[in-house]
């Protein structure tokens, strides 16, 4: 261990000298407060580190003393249900140590040490086993079983393995490898600023479904893929990012609440325990991790929440589950580092940010994917980012949305104008796109049905022919519009309100499934494709905008799973007698 003085604290840069041991990313105990920091520059044997906690009464002269190991987290049975600060510190136990308000220099497990876990080997003595092969399971929550993998680097044949009921540190399987017996325990621990290493790296083929229409049908995201949402204040990047944790396809949610007001992170900690998991009728908060790292608490521990947050989902995707990360927002992680950087006085990039920020947002992202883990069973896992951005004045121009736009596939333009209408989600449909769409055509063209990307592109035509001719309505008027133009402005605005508007409250409308989001593209696009032939065939326009039928399928969102193909058949069978009805009364 290296002990060194503190020469400067400039705010959350804490300056040290005699150093000379230490490296580069070491974990670092400042002061006799024992504050927790980290190693971020090193001259000579003077250290820059970055102080995660409330600096303000340090001096020069006092002690500063390296821990000799990089910011790590602890992986194992617990993760599940906790909620962490953004260095891994539960919040519950720091609480019990310091009441109500958050005290310097608490230093608690990030495990909680004295619970027994019941440990279930799969394997025997005198099993091979390598780095990533599951020796033994938990059962963490009900929902969650836990494989216990065999760390990185460690090698050989199985000595001993005990089942039974045990603590995170008790060894439970001892391994004998080249350089001697190996201990094992139920907690590895892994460097934050590291990907976890896998086998293989897999394309982008099936969607992460969301039941989302918006996001389903007009821009997916990939399993494994990274999309960002960006838009101003009060547009709706939390609750979209909300709807995905409860409904999205995935095993584990990891929620990291970086820099965004305190009462977003209460909401989440309020509704979670309380929601139900569709899939499996439990708790929300039995597949959830969350880390809280909210606008009041130390700034410099945000740039340490977003690695914390990835390195265990990482650990859960290591497993074989489907894992979404939801960052929210990595606009407030960005603020973190143009602190740091000001501190460190190096020369700013665009806006006074850090020129490295494209760079380090990619390495953020990049640990995204859908990957085979290591380990001789060839597991699948997936780890999907969504990370939340807040431009100042929803003004996407400005360096931390380019440099996420640069990265990500999928961007979900949300608009303060949609949202001031109340159209949830205020996702604009002209301005956002997936560039996954071609990766997953197979996919929805083979598991939902043949003509999806056809009746998809469609539904897109009439909005983008909606927009133009929205444009010539502001200027002369809506009498203007030939007939045609004027069922294409109606078919639009079906698509808009029955289709692409969706209430997150309501109990059915909430979560859409593929084949019901399949059979509401139908309605609309049957609906705008017999009017128009009923038009060529002289049916008058008044009649065929005001069909009852049309209420019928604005209401098939509210149908029920179990009814959908009755009422699919009902509404189809209506609009036909509607359609004959309205030629019928011109011709006589």
């Amino acid at each position: 261990m290296s002990t060194g003085v503190i020469k400067k604290v400039a705010g959350p840069l804490v300056i040290a000298s005699g150093m000379r041991d230490a490296n580069m990313f070491d974990v670092v105990r400042v002061s006799k407060q024992r504050l927790i920091g980290e190693i971020i520059e090193i001259h000579g044997d003077e250290a820059s580190i970055q102080v995660y906690e409330e600096t303000s009464g340090l001096g020069p002269g006092e002690p500063v003393e390296s821990m000799g190991v990089p910011m790590s987290v602890e992986l194992g049975p617990g993760l599940i249900t906790s909620i962490y600060d953004g260095i891994q510190r539960p919040l519950d136990d720091i609480m019990k140590v310091s009441g109500n308000s958050l005290k310097r220099g608490v230093e608690v497990p990030s495990l909680k040490r004295d619970l027994k876990w019941e440990f279930v080997p799969t394997v025997q003595v005198g099993d091979e086993v390598a780095e990533g092969d599951v020796f033994g399971t938990v059962q963490e929550t009900i929902v969650v079983q836990q494989k216990i993998m065999v760390p990185y680097g460690v090698k050989g044949k199985v000595k001993e393995i005990k089942s039974g009921e045990f603590t995170v540190e008790d060894v439970v399987c001892v391994v004998e490898t080249e350089n001697g017996d190996k201990e094992l325990t139920m907690m590895q621990k892994w460097p934050v600023r590291r990907g976890r290493p896998y086998q293989k790296k897999l394309p982008p083929k099936m969607p992460l479904v969301t039941g989302q229409r918006v996001i389903d049908t007009f821009f997916p995201i990939a399993k494994g893929g990274v999309a960002a949402v960006p838009g101003p204040f009060g547009s709706g990047k939390t609750v979209i990012q909300h709807q995905l944790a409860k409904w999205a396809e995935a095993d584990i949610v990891v929620y990291i609440g970086c820099g965004e007001r305190g009462n977003e992170m209460t909401d989440v900690l309020n509704e979670f325990p309380e929601l139900k998991d569709p899939k499996t009728g439990q708790s929300l908060m039995q597949r959830t991790v969350l880390i809280a790292n909210t606008s009041d608490m130390p700034v410099a521990a945000r740039e340490a929440s977003i690695y914390t947050g990835i390195t265990i989902a990482e650990y859960f995707r290591d497993m074989g589950f489907s894992v979404a990360l939801m960052a929210d927002s990595t606009s407030r992680w960005a603020e973190a580092l143009r602190e740091m950087s000001g501190r460190l006085e190096e020369m700013p990039g665009e806006e006074g940010y850090p020129a490295y920020l494209g760079s380090r947002l990619a390495q953020f992202y990049e640990r995204a994917g859908h990957v085979i883990s290591l380990g001789k069973d060839g597991r699948e896992g997936a780890l999907s980012v969504i990370g939340a951005v807040s431009p100042p004045g929803g003004d996407i121009s400005e360096p931390v949305s380019q440099a996420t736009l640069r990265i990500v596939k999928v961007f979900w333009g949300l608009d303060s104008a949609l949202a001031y209408k109340r159209h949830f989600p205020a996702i604009n449909w002209l301005n956002s796109y997936s560039l996954y769409l071609d990766d997953m055509e197979k996919w929805f063209n083979e598991q939902v049905e043949s003509d999806w990307m056809a009746n998809r592109q469609k539904m897109m035509t009439l909005l983008q022919e909606e927009a133009e001719l929205e444009e010539i309505v502001k200027m002369v008027g809506m009498d203007a519009l030939s007939p045609g133009d004027r069922l294409k402005m109606e078919a639009a605005r079906s698509i808009r309100e029955d289709f692409l508007h969706q209430n997150s409250f309501h109990e059915i409308d909430t979560y859409t499934s593929l084949k019901k989001q399949y059979m509401m593209m139908k309605l609309v696009i049957a609906y705008y494709e017999n009017a128009v032939e009923a038009l060529k065939e002289g049916a008058g326009l008044n009649a065929l905008i005001s069909l009852p039928v049309r209420e019928q399928i604005g209401r098939f969102k509210y149908v029920t799973e179990e009814n959908l193909d009755v009422e699919y058949k009902k509404v189809k069978e209506q609009l036909h007698v509607e359609i004959a009805n309205a030629l019928g009364k011109e011709m006589m």
